[in-house]
């Protein structure tokens, strides 16, 4: 069975069955909703219930004080609804909302994505999670008190795993450790979330996603978040990479398309091999775009790649009508291994 959850102040509505929690369900359909551990004990997710009944399948948490519960408050990770809900939170729409934590993880999977393009999905612990914005990034703690940043590559609904797109940096210490030692089941520390770089569900504006390279990482968790939180506009992905074997999520980003009419997608290759026998688009991604589009004032951009590519296209789109502060972008620098520079 099936219940209406209301959402105050947003207004948001969202459907909850009564075998989920009024989080998960939130989360499952795009909405960001506080919270921390998931399992009731840090209050976090800590809402009013303003009309209706809530319901604890594994009993009253431990943390829920009577107070509370005369004051119609609800742990929201445990509580299931009982009948439709109006509630009252506030949702994350900033970084500025978002608590910055540091975790331990787990290697759950290492698969090579591309020649040299690795993917990792880590695990959390799991009385543990992290709530973080589609398009935002976590620093990894090394041992010697060094951070290497990575783009989170997929949305935060399936937040007990988090999945990172790594390039390998010949000479670079920590992508050579990643590439040629770092085993599943290893153990990693990280902290985050972090950046500004994340979907602006609020702006209803069409969006311009441009990618170059392993940028894809936080662009793909943008694109997830978007479908999953029923973002309105219209969202146009272009990837630029040098040949076609860079393309390492091709078949996903294509079936975006195929499964969601208001998606489409734009694959560039400013270097294509011979054997790529490429008859699609050529040259710079952001060039791409000035050529599909005369004015960029009824948009908003988000571009990630490496510092040039993420320059032209500031320069080029906004010389094209695009409002500066509708220009939102995540620089990698992958010629040093510091900052930002292995997503």
């Amino acid at each position: 069975m099936s219940h209406r959850i209301h959402i105050e102040p947003s207004g948001h509505e969202l459907q909850a069955g009564t075998d989920e929690s009024v989080l998960d369900a939130a989360l499952r359909q795009g909405l960001a909703l506080p919270y921390g551990c998931r399992n009731g004990a840090c209050r976090s997710c800590k809402g009013r219930v303003l009309e209706g009944r809530v319901e604890y399948p594994h009993g009253l948490p431990k943390s829920l004080t009577s107070l509370d519960v005369a004051q119609a408050f609800a742990l929201l990770c445990m509580a299931h609804p009982a009948t439709d809900l109006r509630i009252e939170i506030d949702e994350i729409d900033s970084e500025q909302k978002i608590v910055v934590r540091n975790l331990p993880c787990r290697v759950a999977q290492k698969h090579q994505l591309a020649h040299d393009v690795v993917g990792l999905e880590l695990m959390l612990p799991a009385s543990e999670r992290l709530q973080y914005l589609p398009g935002q990034y976590v620093d990894v703690l090394l041992r010697d008190g060094r951070r290497r940043a990575f783009s989170l590559a997929n949305a935060p609904r399936e937040d007990d795993r988090l999945e990172l797109q790594i390039r390998h940096i010949p000479g670079g210490t920590f992508s050579e450790y990643v590439f040629h030692h770092l085993k599943e089941r290893a153990l990693l520390r990280l902290r985050g979330p972090l950046g500004s770089f994340y979907l602006r569900k609020q702006d209803h504006r069409p969006i311009i996603l441009v990618a170059g390279g392993t940028g894809f990482a936080p662009i793909k968790a943008i694109v997830e978040g978007a479908l999953a939180g029923g973002f309105p506009g219209k969202v146009h992905l272009y990837w630029g990479v040098r040949a076609h074997r860079d393309l390492y999520m091709h078949d996903l980003a294509e079936a975006w398309t195929s499964e969601h009419d208001r998606v489409e997608y734009t694959p560039v290759l400013s270097e294509p091999l011979p054997e790529d026998q490429w008859s699609g688009r050529r040259g710079f991604v952001h060039e791409a775009v000035l050529a599909d589009f005369a004015d960029l004032s009824p948009f908003t951009v988000y571009v990630s790649g490496p510092p040039i590519m993420v320059k032209a296209a500031r320069e080029s789109l906004v010389a094209r009508g695009l409002d500066p502060a509708r220009f939102h972008s995540d620089s990698f620098d992958y010629a040093y291994e510091t900052g930002h520079d292995l997503a």
